[in-house]
């Protein structure tokens, strides 16, 4: 495991984890409501952003490792399955909308180890659906957090639309990737 600083940022994403969710259980005398909310979606939003940075650093110095590959999906992961469980649990979010999207990256990642080992991971590479679906996720997220108007904009209002929209395109992802791999499954069996 090489340790640079694109494996750092993705260890961090990790270790923040423990932060974002304890936030929600500090004494409301010690953190008011709103603050947990803004230190919540600060951490999120810091974590999605080096999510991006880590990528882009591994690139941009040759610091690519099929280490920081597996382990930064497992971050992202990690950290949205966290934010979602912490949203159902302050009602902010419905509990099939978060089985829906943990569900499906569950699913997805066995996919895609499946698919490595019999040689087709190409098959199953993110597409440009995924993408959207994460961008989805991660505007619904933080707003879901913030759960406060912002200016004129209704942060639950506009957050819930966009959780929605997330959980309807990632059941047209998984239904997408199904197919692309069904091809090769039927391929193993015969």
């Amino acid at each position: 495991m090489p340790l640079n600083l694109p494996n750092f940022l993705t260890w961090l994403r990790i270790v923040l984890i423990p932060l974002f969710v304890g936030i929600f259980y500090f004494e409301p005398r010690w953190v008011s409501e709103q603050n947990q909310n803004l230190g919540a979606t600060v951490i999120f939003t810091a974590a999605a952003l080096t999510d991006w940075l880590d990528g882009w650093l591994a690139r941009r110095l040759g610091q690519t490792s099929a280490f920081g590959e597996f382990l930064d999906p497992v971050a992202d992961k990690l950290m949205v399955a966290a934010a979602l469980i912490v949203l159902v649990q302050l009602d902010r979010v419905d509990a099939i909308v978060a089985l829906v999207i943990i569900g499906r990256e569950i699913a997805i990642s066995a996919l895609r180890e499946w698919m490595a080992r019999i040689g087709a991971s190409r098959s199953v590479a993110v597409s440009v659906l995924g993408k959207i679906k994460t961008i989805s996720q991660m505007i619904a997220i933080p707003l879901l957090l913030y759960h406060q108007p912002l200016g004129p904009l209704d942060c639950r209002i506009v957050g819930t639309w966009f959780i929605w929209i997330a959980a309807a395109l990632t059941l047209v992802s998984m239904v997408y990737y199904l197919r692309v791999a069904l091809p090769h499954a039927w391929r193993r069996v015969a």
